[in-house]
């Protein structure tokens, strides 16, 4: 078991189809923000999926790999191992969370770690659908209930290694956005933090009376409690930990 300090484009333009399409919109540290009330996407659920899968980090063993695809191209389609310095397989549990504030003041977690899985039509107006451990191409996703959105002050999502291995650089790990309307919206992890347990993926809240989603991927050393003191939320935390399955 894990310690926990935690309780745990440019001038483009798009046609937006319900439900969303083959477009997509990439939140980047030159374009960090997107306003779903300007692309009629600040009502119905928001849904919002993390994905990853495990990659090697040798340079060494990539090219050989690659050398090899040559030979016996069937190796094509063989998943990549994650693999630590020592050369063991690194198994990586990446968990999506989310941490709320009302505009009644109350506060408080959506996550999979102590079973705080929310509710979709009452407060918080967040739902957690489940907890993937094994990097399963679904993912786990996080719905937000937009209908309510004038209850909602704002949110932060985050994901955050539940394992005693920090191997954030050895995954490909991505947040997708899919609002009622328009094209989704993809956010990868993709800035090395070799050590990091913890990442605030991007916010949610309202700016000049639009709802707007903003990059953060900012990775800390520390669990949820790290990310609270960041963003200021102001929640008490223990230590938590998972049921065995």
């Amino acid at each position: 078991m894990a310690f926990w300090d935690g309780l745990l484009g440019g001038r483009r333009s798009f046609d937006f189809d319900a439900g969303g399409g083959a477009n997509s919109i990439e939140l980047t540290r030159r374009k960090p923000t997107v306003s779903l009330t300007k692309q009629g996407a600040a009502t119905g659920n928001l849904r919002v999926n993390l994905s990853w899968r495990m990659r090697t980090s040798d340079i060494e063993g990539r090219s050989r790999r690659s050398g090899g695809l040559l030979r016996r191209p069937f190796r094509l389609f063989q998943p990549e191992v994650v693999q630590a310095h020592t050369q063991g397989v690194v198994n990586v549990d990446l968990d999506l969370g989310c941490l709320y504030e009302l505009t009644d003041g109350s506060k408080g977690v959506v996550q999979p770690l102590g079973g705080f899985l929310g509710s979709l039509n009452e407060p918080p107006y967040v739902k957690l659908s489940g907890d993937d451990r094994f990097g399963a191409p679904s993912g786990e996703t996080v719905y937000v209930n937009l209908d309510h959105r004038e209850d909602i002050r704002r949110l932060l999502f985050f994901v955050y290694i539940y394992d005693a291995t920090p191997a954030f650089d050895r995954t490909q790990a991505k947040v997708t956005l899919y609002p009622s309307n328009g094209p989704r919206v993809e956010i990868d992890l993709d800035e090395r933090a070799p050590q990091a347990r913890s990442c605030a993926v991007f916010t949610v809240e309202k700016v000049k009376d639009e709802l707007v989603v903003r990059r953060e991927v900012k990775f800390v050393y520390g669990f949820q409690a790290e990310l609270d003191r960041l963003y200021g939320w102001g929640l008490q935390w223990g230590r938590g930990y998972k049921s065995r399955v």
